[in-house]
């Protein structure tokens, strides 16, 4: 049974940015600031309309509802947070706009960002020439790899790390013999080129590997596709693109023949019941279990409760709306690695971004209320979370832990490939 933690010690975590408890300021000074450098502005990149906006909206509340908590504590270096927010439409020539906005007029010093891939993708090349650290929360690994700077971190994973800490395990108990379908964009093509290489290092092979267009409807034309001698069936869809997969799959009995594994984006703001069993029996890799009793401390409890999610499907209470738990919780992280990175630079301005990095490169957060995800470290070449993860399966109607990956397992299974510590600020 987890130790029950008061409100002031709860804070007191939180106000650490994940640090030793005993570097926590305990003082909680509602707008107590120091003013003489005035509010620290921190932009949020946010996808609140437009195809991914069931995601967006709760990065919204899960953002505002951290910097509410940092200012309880007396915000950040005795700065007060003020959050701008900014919608990127979920489209990347409407998001590269909002970037500069936030940076060039609203005078962000600092962006927490899309979780939309295509527009993430869009934003870096600009942080980076405005010299503003971005903190990536979607999934394609080219944010943290190939089209990585300086200014580009997550605390979260991207298909390079999803795909090292699932596969080896999913192909030495699925099967061998692999097919993948998936969303024909940048989140879709770096899963399948991730998948694909550890699939095969694992001992497996890929025998389809199918891309579909974002606008498709019929989904029968491409699951024809997929060979009977499939044996694992890796789908990568997000939204409505997922509901027409996995209706239309199970209605072709594809569930019968072979098993399903994918990243849970797949499944993010859909609760299984809600889809008639499409997706039983399907396993998800999960960032943050989104059912509470797969991690059950006192933390993971607090974030439900502060964001209004039951914890089961979190799912808002007294209403209908499902959270995108396994990305939503880096928007609320986020905000607290900053935090942490910040103070131990010692920033004042602009001009000091480059101690922010060097703190935040191999960065480590503990499991509290700033870190509800857990324990984690920003690994110094590529600036991507290192965590633990985890693998559930809907059961019942309900996503249910079928194993924990630890963190180690994570680091062993990821060389680097890119060391952005070593390029210029």
């Amino acid at each position: 049974m987890a130790k029950k933690l008061s409100r002031r010690s709860f804070l007191g975590c939180a106000l650490a940015g994940g640090a030793a408890a005993g570097t926590a300021n305990l003082t909680i000074m509602r707008d107590a600031f120091a003013q003489s450098s005035g509010p620290l502005v921190i932009g949020h990149h946010c996808d609140m309309t437009g195809v991914i906006s069931s995601w967006g909206v709760w990065h919204d509340k899960a953002a505002r509802a951290a910097a509410d908590i940092i200012n309880q504590g007396g915000g950040i270096a005795g700065r007060k947070v003020v959050l701008a927010t900014e919608d990127t439409e979920s489209n990347p020539a409407s998001g590269a706009r909002k970037l500069r906005n936030l940076i060039q007029r609203a005078n962000a010093e600092f962006v927490i960002g899309s979780v939309h891939s295509g527009v993430m993708l869009a934003a870096i090349p600009i942080a980076s020439e405005l010299k503003t650290i971005y903190f990536s929360t979607g999934e394609a690994t080219e944010a943290t790899g190939s089209k990585g700077t300086r200014y580009s971190f997550r605390t979260g994973t991207d298909t390079y790390s999803i795909a090292a800490a699932s596969m080896p395990w999913c192909v030495e108990n699925f099967g061998k013999a692999w097919s993948i379908i998936y969303a024909d964009y940048a989140w879709g093509q770096s899963t399948n080129q991730e998948s694909r290489a550890f699939i095969e290092k694992a001992g497996g092979k890929i025998i389809n590997s199918i891309a579909v267009p974002l606008d498709t409807k019929d989904f029968v034309p491409y699951l024809a596709q997929i060979s009977a001698d499939t044996e694992v069936l890796l789908p990568a869809f997000i939204g409505s693109l997922s509901l027409g997969f996995y209706t239309q799959a199970k209605s072709m009995g594809l569930d019968k023949k072979m098993k399903m594994f994918s990243s849970s984006a797949s499944i993010e703001s859909i609760a299984p019941d809600d889809i008639q069993g499409a997706a039983e029996g399907v396993y998800f890799f999960e960032n943050f279990p989104r059912m509470l009793s797969s991690k059950n401390d006192e933390y993971h409890k607090e974030f439900n409760k502060r964001l209004n999610i039951d914890d089961m499907d979190a799912r808002l209470i007294g209403g209908q709306a499902v959270m995108d738990k396994s990305h939503c919780w880096q928007a609320w992280e986020d905000l607290f690695a900053l935090k942490q990175a910040i103070e131990k630079a010692g920033y004042k301005t602009r001009k000091d971004v480059e101690g922010v990095i060097q703190a935040l490169e191999g960065m480590e957060m503990k499991n509290s209320l700033g870190h509800p995800q857990g324990d984690k470290m920003i690994r110094k070449e590529d600036h991507v979370g290192i965590m633990d993860c985890y693998i559930s399966r809907v059961v019942n109607g309900k996503l249910a832990l079928q194993k924990r990956v630890p963190k180690e397992d994570l680091l062993k299974n990821m060389p680097v490939r890119h060391n952005l510590s070593a390029m210029p600020v």
